[in-house]
């Protein structure tokens, strides 16, 4: 029961994007396109997951004094793993993301969840936390990008489905879209919650 309750507070009770706002510089720059927003948070997920679960299973060998370091190293180990498979394999999507791929190694997201959750729980649990924040960070940034990408352009995963004589709407596809589209959906989440 307590592995179930620590994959789903991801998705809504500790959502990063929407409820504890973390890891904004990857959400509000990469999601002009859905499927930017599917490669980030996989990306992320995937390095979440790995370091999480190594960092459980080493919590009482690495010393308090450089475990913000030994954790730094860990994660950055996972993010070189992705780089290369994404430059290797989907190097369009690598081509996109750009330098927020290497940029994983500082998202709060991570060390945050390696520093309160996984250093001090068993590694089903961690494995579980992981997997639960990656995918409602995934879910997050790639309805973010949806959103934008429907308005700012009139698709979703690059086909038209608002027809051809959609004229797009442009703000949505630049920085402030991001900010406007964060607020909206924030505000609907605190709706929600009441």
């Amino acid at each position: 029961m307590k592995i179930i309750r620590e994959f789903s507070k991801g998705f809504w009770k500790e959502n990063p994007t929407f409820r504890l706002v973390l890891g904004m510089c990857p959400t509000l720059a990469i999601t002009t396109e859905a499927i930017n927003g599917i490669g980030m948070g996989l990306a992320t997920t995937f390095v979440l997951v790995c370091s999480n679960l190594l960092v459980s299973m080493l919590r009482k060998l690495i010393p308090d004094k450089v475990r913000i370091a030994c954790y730094v190293v860990i994660i950055a180990a996972f993010v070189i793993i992705v780089e290369l498979t994404m430059q290797a394999y989907f190097y369009s999507l690598y081509k996109a993301l750009g330098l927020f791929i290497p940029l994983i190694v500082v998202n709060c997201i991570i060390l945050g969840r390696a520093e309160a959750f996984a250093s001090r729980n068993q590694v089903a649990e961690s494995l579980a936390d992981g997997l639960g924040m990656g995918l409602g960070f995934t879910v997050s940034i790639t309805v973010l990008a949806i959103i934008r990408e429907i308005i700012g352009n009139g698709t979703v995963f690059g086909i038209h489905v608002l027809g051809s004589s959609y004229l797009p709407f442009l703000l949505m596809v630049v920085p402030p879209g991001a900010f406007i589209t964060l607020g909206f959906l924030l505000g609907f989440m605190n709706m929600a919650q009441k």
